[in-house]
């Protein structure tokens, strides 16, 4: 079917649709651009959005955890997406809409000239049809005139009247008429011929060709959106694959969140490596003073619930941590639990042996590298190596020193681990949300989160960091001059006698080296009662001293809630041995 058959006298019509389909077309290039604009935004706030969820610096060291690990893989897939519909955007403006423009600006070319061509032939046909209309009109008036002089000479020839000149000069006047109006009729004639035959080319072949051509542009409009449509479809599509794995992969990673493994690691990560409290005692008041009843019973349960401290000659005193007697160096990570310690040492000392592994390498490098030197010169200058094998040996000595360092510190982080056997180690408990640790002279050190570390009046226990203390510590011997058997482990100190200061000598104060740490005086405590052995004990671990059914000694401190009482009895070096026994194997008498 062809439009310059079936729509021969609709060009008018053809020029209003055909400029319609262009609009279309336009139309959805328009479309496509906005569509465009939102695929941009898209991908611009997805982007954004990845960017202000990344965990912040201070959140890396949850991203061990499997849910935190998941929710970054899932950042990356949508990061991917969004680049996913930056491609689609950027497709659709090279592929679609640049044709589709293209396509309307030819479009509108060539309807032009087709509407151009179709009035031209319009014009023509009309030329003509004028033409033939005043043919016809001169062939009318002519003929007319022509039968008016033949009527005009017949009455001029029937009159009698009129003379044979007059006569001859109507017929002359017939002749010319007659002449005149068969000029006309052959003008005519000749105008219709020519009419006619332009008529036939302009509806048969002009015209049709011209509306085949708007036709072939119209079809070119249609069958170029439906391409467009498809292209834009199919670019869509080259990439739902990749949206599919970034959808494969956010769904892998929810999958990979494992709630166990989670709680696993908070545990690994917080785990104190303390021991529960254990079993508050019965206090039998009858036994007590009536006047000190009530302070008794406010003093025990501060103790036990919320005091940081001990009561000792009517004064409270910090007590300092005897797992601190290393000092308080937070390089060694002694400001944290015992596990969390152990942890971050280790994770410390693989760091460092890698640091070296490698900066062996490079100095073995740079040694092959000066043995080829000297061996040719002309490869090179020795001493240009000589400096960075100097630097690299400079290096490597530092991160060995800081190596044995750091292994020093966890060998003597296991130990105070071991040490919490112990029935002192046993009183370190959590007393609202401070770790509490008894020493000698009666105070408690609270380890607050922040891992700082407050000495009180009377000054923390000097300690020296050398091996030969680590050794004495582990024999649980003391080197002091009155004979002691309490051990600094213990966290029994030393006595009065041998205290710095009291003119006694003390291993302590050559013990002074790579990590020093200050002494000052700690006060004896103030006996607080008697008590008297109703069974014979045998010390079997650090922190206690045995005792024999029946003797007294001194309590020095009170029960509180760990099954444990602090005495202490004066030995025949003229000192006080001190330590612990069980509560439940003596019969205290407090002072009131």
């Amino acid at each position: 079917m062809s439009w310059g058959i079936e729509l021969w006298d609709q060009n008018d019509n053809l020029a209003i649709h055909t400029n319609r389909g262009i609009d279309a077309l336009d139309k959805y290039a328009n479309f496509l651009r906005d569509r465009v604009a939102i695929e941009t935004e898209y991908a611009g706030k997805l982007r954004r959005l990845v960017k202000n969820y990344q965990p912040k610096k201070k959140e890396e060291e949850d991203n061990e955890f499997t849910s935190m690990q998941a929710f970054r893989n899932l950042l990356k897939e949508v990061g991917d997406l969004a680049g996913q519909r930056e491609v689609v955007s950027e497709s659709l403006q090279l592929q679609i809409i640049q044709g589709v423009t293209l396509l309307s600006k030819t479009l509108r070319d060539d309807r032009k000239k087709c509407l151009s061509d179709g009035a031209m032939l319009q014009q023509n046909l009309s030329t003509q049809l004028s033409s033939l209309e005043r043919a016809k009109r001169n062939y009318e008036k002519a003929y007319r005139d022509s039968e008016k002089a033949v009527e005009n000479y017949k009455k001029a020839d029937m009159d009698l009247n009129l003379s044979r000149a007059e006569v001859e000069r109507y017929k002359t006047i017939m002749t010319s008429k007659i002449q005149q109006s068969d000029d006309a009729k052959n003008e005519y004639a000749n105008q219709l011929q020519k009419t006619n035959n332009l008529q036939q080319q302009h509806f048969s072949i002009l015209l049709p060709a011209v509306l085949s051509r708007l036709q072939e542009l119209d079809e070119k409009r249609t069958r170029g959106i439906r391409e467009f449509i498809i292209g834009a479809a199919e670019v869509e599509s080259s990439v739902a694959p990749i949206i599919a794995r970034c959808m494969e992969g956010i769904v892998k990673a929810g999958e990979s969140i494992n709630e166990k493994e989670d709680s696993f690691k908070v545990i690994e990560r917080y785990q104190s490596g303390f021991t529960p409290p254990t079993d508050i005692p019965f206090e039998d008041l009858s036994k007590l003073d009536p006047d000190s009843l009530q302070d008794h019973y406010s003093n025990s349960m501060s103790n036990h619930l919320t005091m940081r401290g001990t009561m000792s000659a009517n004064k409270i005193k910090k007590r300092v941590g005897i797992f601190n007697i290393f000092g308080s160096n937070k390089e060694d990570f002694s400001d944290l639990p015992p596990n969390q310690q152990r942890k971050k040492l280790q994770a410390k000392i693989a760091e460092l042996q890698q640091k070296i592994a490698q900066e062996t390498n490079a100095r073995d490098g740079l040694m092959k590298m000066k043995i080829v030197y000297e061996t040719n010169s002309s490869l090179g200058n020795p001493m240009t190596v000589e400096g960075q094998l100097n630097e690299s040996e400079h290096k490597l000595e530092k991160l060995k020193i800081d190596l044995k360092k750091y292994q020093g510190y966890f060998e003597r982080a296991n130990q105070a681990q071991v040490a919490n056997n112990s029935p002192q180690a046993n009183r370190n408990q959590l007393q609202n949300g401070h770790r509490t640790s008894r020493h000698s002279n009666g105070s408690a050190d609270d380890h607050h989160d922040e891992g700082d570390d407050q000495p009180d009046d009377a000054g923390s226990l000097s300690r020296s960091g050398s091996e030969d203390n680590v050794a004495q510590i582990q024999n649980g011997h003391n080197n002091n001059n009155n004979g002691s058997s309490a051990s600094p482990e213990s966290g029994l100190g030393t006595s009065h006698t041998s205290l710095p200061g009291s003119g006694q000598g003390s291993a302590n104060e050559n013990a002074i080296g790579e990590d020093a740490y200050f002494e000052t005086e700690v006060e004896p405590l103030q006996p607080l009662g008697t008590c008297r052995a109703l069974y014979p004990f045998e010390a079997s671990s650090e922190g206690s001293i045995p005792m024999n059914e029946g003797e007294e000694l001194q309590v020095i401190e009170i029960d509180q809630g760990d099954g444990w009482t602090r005495v202490r009895r004066a030995n025949d070096s003229n000192g006080w041995d001190e330590g612990f026994v069980p509560t439940s194997y003596i019969e205290c008498t407090l002072y009131a």
